[in-house]
């Protein structure tokens, strides 16, 4: 059973000349237990599509269906992760995690106590009570996934999470979540603008064209569970990426010929 489908998703946003089409009949779906990754290039609506499935933006057309329920433009359906930590500095650490389950309604009591039982699980032991200043970019994205992680809600939704940091703790951080992922098995849907992230991480991926945005191709990742590094220097990966570069190359380059 599908997690999450999209039907003929169309979107549009008014401008000074009348209005622009951002999204352009989007269908996608992502099944249980599935990693599936969106790359396009910079501009092309993924966020907006984000939006659109977190109930924040309602589509000029289109569906959003949860669990084969209609959902479209229903919010709190969704865990989100978005590409900055957004930890609130006055809260500690146990409490940032904390933040999503006593928003669905746990006690906070509850909350805490399970930020508690997972903190040392993600390396960020001993760190609880300590505030988000203390802690480097990498870490902040732990407490910030674990929240999203620890929310009832079955689907992530991560947009671009590790794209503000350095390549090898990116690396570092990629590691790390397919662990956590693969012990948990929750459905993710992820964003990212690096082919490699999105091969590495991903069973699946959409690849979407300049706005208004479509699917170009939807592409099968063939390598087996659990995954290392190493994958990244076979061939088959190295072949695999240069057809999504040569899909994207050939985007912008029709973008600028207009």
């Amino acid at each position: 059973m599908s997690k999450l489908k999209l039907t003929g998703i169309h979107h549009m946003f008014p401008n000074k000349k009348g209005q622009v089409s951002v999204l352009a009949d989007i269908h996608l779906h992502v099944e249980q237990g599935e990693f599936v990754s969106i790359i396009g290039p910079s501009g092309s609506g993924k966020s907006t599509l984000f939006h659109i499935i977190g109930g924040l933006v309602q589509p000029t057309s289109g569906e959003v269906w949860l669990d084969n329920e209609q959902v479209t433009g229903k919010k709190g359906l969704i865990s989100y992760m978005p590409q900055q930590p957004a930890l609130f500095p006055w809260r500690s650490i146990e409490e940032n995690v904390a933040l999503g389950q006593e928003v669905a309604g746990e006690s906070r009591t509850a909350a805490i106590a399970k930020a508690r039982e997972w903190l040392p699980k993600v390396g960020l032991g001993g760190y609880e009570r300590e505030f988000p200043h203390v802690l480097s970019g990498g870490m902040q994205q732990r407490v910030s996934f674990l929240r999203a992680l620890l929310s009832p809600q079955e689907l992530m939704c991560l947009d671009e999470p590790f794209g503000s940091l350095d390549a090898l703790t990116r690396l570092d951080m990629q590691a790390w979540l397919l662990n956590i992922w693969e012990h948990n098995k929750r459905s993710i849907l992820f964003v990212t603008h690096s082919i490699e992230e999105a091969l590495f991480l991903s069973d699946r991926i959409y690849v979407l064209s300049n706005k208004p945005a479509s699917i170009l191709e939807e592409l099968k990742v063939p390598w087996a569970r659990p995954r290392q590094e190493a994958v990244m220097q076979e061939s088959a990966f190295i072949a695999l990426r240069q057809h999504i570069q040569g899909l994207l190359r050939r985007e912008k380059t029709n973008n600028v010929s207009y």
